[in-house]
C-alpha cells in the first residue's frame, strides 16, 4: 500500500476498525475512535450494537460447530476480537481441526490478520468485497482449506447492513446458498430500522460515517434467508435475546439493542 493510499485510509472511518474500537480493541485511528466516542458519548448505550452482535456470532459459531461444522466462512470479518473468542477459537473447542476463512475488504483488517494468524494453516484471511462472492469463492485460500462437498457454516455478522440495495445482499447469500451443500448453515445479523429518535440518530450517522449501506425492516431482513429454512421462530430476533447462554442474564431490552437482530437457517 503507497503512503497516499494509506494517508486516505487514515482520514476516514472503517467499519472493522470502529467497531473494534468499540469493543475495546486498540487497531484503530484517530478518526475510528471518534466515531465511536460519538456513540458512547451522544448516544449512550448504542455501543450495545457492536457488543450484542459480537456476542450471538460466537453463539452461531458455537451451534453450528455442535451441529457438525466443521469449516466456516466469515465474511465481513473486521478485526481480531480483543476477548480472543474469534470464529477459529469457538469452533475449535468442538473441533480442533476446524478450517476458517476470514474474509473483509479492508487491507488493514487483512493484513493485521494475516500477521496474527500466520503460523496456523488451517485459517485464512482474504481481502475482498462481501458484494463479490464469486471472487471469494475462487480464491486460492477458499479453495485450499474449504470442501464444498461437506456443510459449510457461512457467517454474515452485519456486513450486509453496508451492502447497498442495488449490490443485491439477497444475490449475495442466494450465492453462497447454491455453492454450499445439503446441511450446511448461515448465519446473518443485521441492523434494523426504526422510528424511535435513537433508532433515527443512529442511522444517519452510521450512514454518514461509513457512506453506505440501509438499515432494513425485519421483512426485508427475513427475506435475505431466501428458501433457507430457518432454524427458528420467528426467524430473527434482536441478538441480545437470541439463543441466550447461561452468561446471559434476561432484561428489558434498550432501544438499542432491538436495532440488530439475527438468525440462523439451514441448506435443506
Amino acid at each position: 500500500m503507497n503512503i497516499n493510499t494509506m494517508r486516505q485510509r487514515q482520514s476516514r472511518p472503517s467499519v472493522a476498525r470502529v467497531y473494534s474500537y468499540v469493543l475495546g480493541g486498540r487497531d484503530h485511528y484517530g478518526v475510528d475512535k471518534d466515531v465511536g466516542d460519538y456513540f458512547k458519548g451522544d448516544l449512550p448505550g448504542s455501543d450495545q450494537l457492536a457488543i450484542t452482535n459480537r456476542h450471538a456470532v460466537r453463539r452461531a459459531v458455537s451451534s453450528m460447530a455442535k451441529q457438525g461444522i466443521r469449516q466456516f466462512i466469515d465474511i465481513g470479518c473486521g478485526l481480531p476480537d480483543p476477548d480472543n473468542s474469534d470464529v477459529h477459537q469457538v469452533a475449535r473447542e468442538q473441533h480442533a481441526d476446524a478450517h476458517i476463512v476470514y474474509v473483509d475488504n479492508d487491507p488493514f483488517v487483512a493484513g493485521h490478520g494475516r500477521a496474527l494468524l500466520a503460523v496456523d494453516s488451517g485459517i485464512a484471511f482474504v481481502e475482498a468485497d462481501a458484494s463479490k462472492p464469486e471472487a471469494i469463492r475462487e480464491h486460492e485460500d477458499v479453495k485450499r482449506l474449504i470442501n464444498f462437498d461437506e456443510p459449510v457454516g457461512i457467517l454474515f455478522a452485519a456486513v450486509l447492513s453496508f451492502l447497498e440495495d442495488d449490490e443485491d445482499p439477497s444475490g449475495v447469500v442466494r450465492y453462497w446458498t447454491e455453492q454450499v451443500p445439503t446441511d450446511s448453515l448461515i448465519y446473518i445479523s443485521h441492523f434494523r430500522s426504526g422510528e424511535t429518535r435513537e433508532a433515527i440518530a443512529t442511522e444517519r450517522k452510521i450512514i454518514d460515517a461509513f457512506g453506505r449501506g440501509r438499515l432494513r425492516p425485519i421483512k426485508e431482513i427475513e427475506a435475505l434467508f431466501g428458501d433457507l429454512e430457518p432454524l427458528d421462530t420467528p426467524t430473527v430476533r434482536p441478538c441480545a435475546e437470541w439463543r441466550p447462554d447461561d452468561t446471559m442474564e434476561p432484561h428489558k431490552l434498550t432501544d438499542f439493542e432491538t436495532m440488530v437482530v439475527a438468525g440462523i437457517a439451514r441448506k435443506r
